[in-house]
């Protein structure tokens, strides 16, 4: 594991496409001083699909009011989104 993997978090956000997916998620990131290293979207079958690493490290919250703080987009974007630590991501997908 990279000495820095325990300030990266995996967030993926997944559903129907429409305007300001993208700008919803990146303004509360941006609130909490969460920084986005690397960012991936496509669209899939009229659906959304986007996976971001991002760094906690500045973040001025803490995890659990921030991951409570991005799950309120949930209702108004009408989105599935997941937020995991990155170390326990890399675990849980590691056969």
């Amino acid at each position: 594991m990279e000495e820095n993997d325990s300030n990266q978090i995996i967030i993926t956000v997944t559903g129907k496409d429409k305007v300001g997916i993208v700008s919803a998620v990146s303004n509360c990131l941006a609130q909490n001083k969460v920084n986005i290293e690397d960012i991936k979207q496509t669209i899939m079958q009229d659906n959304f699909v986007m996976i971001m690493l991002c760094n906690v490290e500045k973040m001025t919250v803490s995890f659990k009011e921030f991951k409570d703080n991005l799950l309120k987009l949930t209702d108004e974007l009408g989105m599935e989104i997941w937020v995991q630590k990155k170390d326990i991501f890399d675990k849980m997908h590691t056969i």
